[in-house]
């Protein structure tokens, strides 16, 4: 069973913080990882190979240093990576081109996992986008997998119900983050993780310049501010003024 899971760095969203002169984000000096639910795809790619056997490769679009992270996901069980170099200017449809054609070099695939989304932007577009070019069928939103030699059957999430969908291979699936809960790497495993390969690949030797179509003109942080009104009435009149409130406010529909 050959898997690829796609994984993207990101910065750590918890620590970022709002400028209040220009309400634009700070993101210098900000700590990067591994997005949380890409490492829910590593933990499911890794138990489907535990299970059926076979080997699981990381492949990653974005800035050299990466590798650094993507040692976490080879001491968590991947056996190897591959890493794209491309600069931040790189939307969605540069990256699934890159992806895609990263993926198209290796020898073969049964399953590509992706996280649902990414932690920072949290489009859910890269597994769609990804699965159209590859032209193989996806199923979305899997919170269980339970992956056969022949096919593999799929619990999906989609908010007001529940569908469960089969598949042969190759299929790609992007996983919801209650998929399990990744394993945390133990000392030898995090040092054997130096030796298992990680491939830089010039994003020119697998695509001419692709283009980005969707140009970012700014990014600025959501005002928070609370009214802090408080009622004193009786809990009935309390009520009717809070409701009229919320009413005023648009908060009703």
């Amino acid at each position: 069973m050959n898997i690829i899971v796609c994984a993207k760095e990101v910065v750590d969203v918890s620590e970022i913080k709002i400028d209040k002169n220009t309400n634009k984000p700070v993101l210098q000096g900000i700590d990067k990882k591994i997005s949380d639910i890409d490492k829910n795809a590593v933990e499911e790619a890794v138990r489907i190979r535990e299970k059926l056997g076979g080997k699981v490769t990381v492949v990653s679009v974005g800035p050299s240093e990466a590798r650094e992270y993507i040692k976490e996901l080879l001491a968590m069980g991947a056996d190897e990576a591959k890493i794209i170099p491309y600069p931040d200017t790189g939307d969605y449809n540069v990256v699934s081109t890159l992806l895609a054609a990263a993926i198209n070099n290796l020898e073969g695939y049964d399953i590509i996992l992706c996280g649902e989304a990414s932690i920072d932007l949290f489009s859910g577009q890269m597994g769609p986008r990804l699965a159209q070019k590859l032209g193989v069928p996806q199923i979305t939103y899997a919170k269980k997998i339970d992956a056969e030699d022949e096919k593999l059957t799929a619990d999906r999430d989609l908010g007001d119900k529940k569908i469960t969908t089969e598949s042969t291979y190759p299929v790609l699936l992007s996983v919801t983050k209650e998929i399990n809960e990744p394993r945390l790497p133990s000392l030898m495993e995090i040092l054997g993780a130096a030796n298992k390969p990680i491939e830089v690949v010039d994003h020119s030797s697998l695509v001419g310049e692709e283009d980005p179509v969707i140009e970012i003109i700014d990014v600025k942080g959501v005002s928070m501010e609370r009214k802090n009104i408080i009622f004193d009435d009786d809990l009935d009149e309390a009520v009717k003024k809070l409701v009229d409130n919320l009413a005023k406010d648009g908060a009703l529909g």
